[in-house]
């Protein structure tokens, strides 16, 4: 059987209704990793400002420069 619990102040809390035997042996694999999501504009960060001596109507055109086709 597997269920999955969630940890609240260091102990493994089941869904409601899940109940072990005392004594049981279970093992605890962590599933995904909670450290707290980075925004896009955090993860993109980087990037930020590099778009140097680019058309000004590059979002405009963006179809034309990168495919070839007729500006807008």
């Amino acid at each position: 059987m597997t269920y999955c619990g969630q940890v609240k102040n260091g102990v493994v809390i089941l869904p409601e209704g899940v109940t072990l035997r005392e004594g049981s042996i279970v093992r605890v694999e962590l599933v995904e990793e909670t450290t707290p999501a980075l925004s896009l504009a955090e993860r993109l960060g980087e990037w930020s400002g590099k778009g140097v001596g680019l058309p000004e109507d590059l979002a405009r055109n963006h179809d034309h420069y990168l495919h070839g086709q007729t500006r807008r």
